[in-house]
This record gives C-alpha cells, sequence and structure tokens, in this order.
C-alpha cells in the first residue's frame, strides 16, 4: 500500500510537471501573415514589409498603424497614404 507522504509526493510531481508541459500547448496553429507600411524618412518612400519593423532603427518608422492580411491589401493602403504620396 502507498503511504500518504509518498501519494503527496506524487501529487506534487505531477503537478509540477503539468505546470511545465503546458506552455508547449499554447500555440496550436500557425500564425496568420501579417504585413506593414514603414516609411524610411530619409528618402521618404514607402514600402510593404512582412515582418514587423525593427524600431531600433531610426529612420524606419510605421507609416500606419494597421496590420494587413494580404499584401495586396496593404498595396492598395499604401497608395492611400498621405506620407506616402509626398
Amino acid at each position: 500500500m502507498m503511504t500518504e507522504a509518498v501519494m503527496k509526493r506524487s501529487w506534487i510531481c505531477l503537478c509540477f510537471l503539468m505546470v511545465l508541459g503546458g506552455p508547449g500547448f499554447a500555440q496550436t496553429r500557425k500564425a496568420e501573415p501579417a504585413f506593414y507600411i514603414v516609411l524610411n524618412s530619409l528618402t521618404n518612400t514607402c514600402r510593404v514589409v512582412d515582418r514587423f519593423p525593427q524600431t531600433d532603427t531610426p529612420n524606419i518608422t510605421i507609416a500606419s498603424d494597421t496590420i494587413y492580411r494580404t499584401r495586396t491589401e496593404a498595396e492598395a493602403a499604401l497608395k492611400a497614404l498621405k506620407p506616402c504620396n509626398q
């Protein structure tokens, strides 16, 4: 027969393993594609990128706060943005 101490230790180990293994199941599907419009302030040109732009570059800024699901949506919005058409 199992003693009470062994049962408590078993439950603690089981809970510990569940806590460690739980985050592995958090993201069950692949992230959807995302497109951004960035503005190069040195050349005053905009372009569509498929990765979130790094903010440590001083001359690259995000021209629009919107995240686009397709490249064609982003390119259509790029033509309508005021900073990109100067």
